[in-house]
């Protein structure tokens, strides 16, 4: 069968992994715009974030959640950004990561001569690997996280600054509008008092 699926003249149905890179990607993109609206010191939100990506890295899938708001919690750091983090990992990528955690925990317990054998030590394969690829990913993100706090506040800040200053200028005009209006209606006054004046002497 043709890779593509005739949907009509012009449309034609991706392959799967084009759609479910697509999802994938949705999901990112969604989750980077919450995360850059939360609210609070850009600092505390990227240790929060990356806290999240280290325990997402960790075979903790549906308790991954609960575990990164416990400690970002109990460390004072942001809650949501934490939650938003574990989220590398979902349905759609644990496969991938859980597979490669799994091959660099098992390399590096075979270099220790440990065993490999059973569930138990499997388990233990991917929590190493979590941990050892988690580490520096934590520390990418910390750093990707601050710099786009940082940007995207800053951003928002001179946007509000621009639109303070074009309010002050309107106000400024419409102060002004108004007082050449009286200016004028002062001189009418004036004008139609010097008439009559006029009129009476004569």
């Amino acid at each position: 069968m043709h890779p593509y699926f005739m949907k009509g003249d012009n449309e034609r149905e991706p392959h799967m992994p084009i759609k479910l890179w697509n999802k994938v990607k949705s999901i990112f993109i969604t989750f980077y715009k919450r995360l850059l609206k939360i609210r609070g010191q850009p600092r505390e939100i990227a240790l929060g974030f990356s806290l999240g990506i280290f325990i997402g890295m960790t075979p903790s899938m549906g308790f991954q959640t609960g575990i990164a708001v416990f400690f970002a919690s109990l460390l004072k750091w942001n809650k949501v950004s934490s939650a938003i983090g574990v989220w590398i990992s979902n349905p759609f990528t644990a496969p991938f990561i859980y597979y490669t955690t799994y091959i660099v925990g098992e390399k590096l317990m075979q270099m220790s001569n440990i065993d490999t054998q059973g569930i138990a030590s499997k388990a233990w394969a991917i929590t190493l690997g979590g941990a050892v690829i988690g580490l520096p990913l934590a520390v990418i993100a910390y750093y990707f996280c601050y710099s786009a706090l940082c940007r995207y506040q800053e951003n928002i800040q001179n946007s509000l600054a621009k639109q303070k200053e074009k309010f002050v200028q309107k106000k400024e005009k419409i102060v002004e509008n108004v007082t050449k209006r009286k200016k004028m209606k002062k001189r009418k006054k004036q004008m139609k008092k010097r008439k009559k004046q006029m009129a009476e002497r004569k």
